[in-house]
This record gives C-alpha cells, structure tokens and sequence, in this order.
C-alpha cells in the first residue's frame, strides 16, 4: 500500500511551510545533487520536493528525538503503527493518560503512534514542552481528530523508504553535506512579539545565540560550496545576520498557520534566505518550463 498515494505531512507542526512551499520551490538553486533539511519539522517541504520527483538521496534530521524516533517508526514500522492508532479512543481520559507516560519506556511504534495521537488531538495541534522536556499540550477541541490516516502513513512510508533520518543539532550537517548539494534551513523563528513564540519544540528552546550559530553554520558551507536556503521570520535580528555579500535575502508572503489569536492569524511577510545569485534561479526556471525533469536532478 503507499505505492501510488500521494504523502503529506502528517503531523501538524507550528512554523510549518505548507503555505510556503511554493515560494521555496521559486528559491530552489538550478541544480544540486543530495538533499539535506536539519530542521525537518512536520517536513512540508520535504515531501513537497518528493512529489514533484526532486528528491531521491536525502537526509532529514531534527534534534527533537520524539519527532525523529516517529520518523524511523513510520519508515520501518508503519503497520504497527496504524494498528496502535486503530485503537486508540477520542477520549480526554485516555488522552492524558496517554500524555503522562514517558515516550522512551515505549517501543518505537508505541512512541509513534502517541505523539502523532497527542499531536492530532492536543490544543491547536501544538507541539511544546517544559523545561524538563515533559509534552504539556492540554487536550484539544477538535469533534473528529483524523489522527489515523493510515492511506497517507502508507504514502509516507514509502517517502521515507531510501531516505536517511537522524538525530542530531544542525552543525552536524556540515559532516555530510558535499559540494553541489542543497541544505535547506527552517529554524525555530525568531518571535514577532513576545506572545508569538510558539518554538518550544526543545527543551532548551531556540536563541539568537542558536541563530548566530545556524548563520556561522551557513557561511562554513557556502564556503564548501554547498548551496544553503534559509527561512525565518521577517525581523531586524535576521536582517542583520545576513547581511553580507555572501546572501541574498528575499520577502515573501505567508499565511500564519498557529496562533493563540485567531485575528492574527493571516498573511505575514517571512524572509528566504540563499547563497546562491537570482540567476540561477531564473535559469531553474526556464528548465523547468522546457523539460519535466532534466539530468541534473535525476541524479538527486
């Protein structure tokens, strides 16, 4: 099963880029060859780049070893995770007894099967943690959570089937990353205001210092001439990290897809960061538009 659906992201993720992906297509350099997202997240765009037949050796990681962990599940485990899920009621007790258990005395489709369970029916479909690393989401007020999707757990299962999944922090990419490869970056985003930050997603969080770093990161692969694309909020913080005739930084709209405030949720302006000039992109472009998929990327 899986063969011919279609896989999304089965996850709901806070500062996910479904309403970005199209843009980040438009940013795309005109080649590279293995593909790399350290922050891969509820991965959007990673199966963007799949269904359009873009990616074929890839390596998504993540630091966050539940989201990890329910990566390797699905890929390796996929039947036993939708048998779990099959099972598991729409209650409210039953979802905080399922919140209360520790993710790591579980076995790995176990692990899966409650965070995509925790994930679909928590409030607003958050992911966060406390200090301790403790998921803290309360139950949610959804009438009918589709929290076992089991034609797109097949599809992603065999998504995932030739693709490398790891754990790690973000500088380990530049361990694997090669010249002529794309690494594309969705950090946590800097806030807009303080009632915005939604990137809990660690127990350590996610600080400028941590952004300095992905940008010290960034420059070492331009350096090895690895090309880099980088999204994140539309703020001063970022602006001035990257200004440098190494990147090129770009407005694009997208729409707000978690927010406490149901009025702020909407259109907004986010950055697209890249190492690499405007003409190649314009160049992918015209490729694009003569030939469905050309040599460079059928070695991706």
């Amino acid at each position: 099963m899986g063969e011919n659906l279609v896989p999304r992201p089965f996850l709901k993720w806070a500062g996910g880029k479904t309403q970005l992906v199209d843009e980040l297509l438009q940013h795309m350099p005109a080649y590279f060859i293995n593909y790399h997202e350290p922050f891969v997240g509820g991965g959007a765009f990673f199966f963007k780049l799949y269904r359009a037949g873009k990616i074929h050796h890839a390596t998504i990681s993540d630091i966050n070893a539940e989201l990890i962990d329910t990566y390797i599940a699905i890929r390796d485990h996929v039947s036993d995770v939708i048998r779990l899920l099959g099972s598991f009621p729409h209650d409210k007790d039953f979802y905080y007894r399922l919140r209360a258990q520790n993710p790591f005395e579980l076995d790995l489709p176990q692990r899966a099967a409650r965070m995509i369970y925790l994930n679909k029916t928590g409030y607003n479909g958050l992911y966060r943690v406390n200090r301790q690393g403790q998921f803290n989401v309360p139950f949610g007020r959804y009438k009918s959570p589709q929290y076992c999707d089991k034609e797109n757990l097949y599809a992603v299962s065999q998504a995932l089937r030739h693709i490398k999944i790891i754990c790690a922090p973000f500088e380990t990419v530049l361990e694997r990353a090669q010249p002529g490869d794309l690494v594309y970056f969705d950090p946590p985003y800097v806030p807009l205001s303080p009632t915005s930050n939604f990137t809990s997603y660690h127990a350590n969080g996610f600080s400028v210092e941590d952004q300095k770093r992905l940008r010290d990161v960034c420059i070492e692969l331009t350096k090895q001439n690895v090309n880099v694309m980088v999204s994140n909020s539309n703020v001063s913080t970022i602006r001035a990290l990257y200004t440098s005739s190494q990147f090129i930084i770009d407005e694009v709209q997208a729409n707000r897809a978690i927010n406490c405030n149901g009025e702020r949720r909407g259109k907004l302006t986010e950055l697209i960061i890249t190492n690499y000039p405007l003409e190649e992109r314009a160049q992918r472009r015209i490729l694009d538009q003569r030939a469905p998929l050309t040599a460079p990327y059928a070695s991706v």
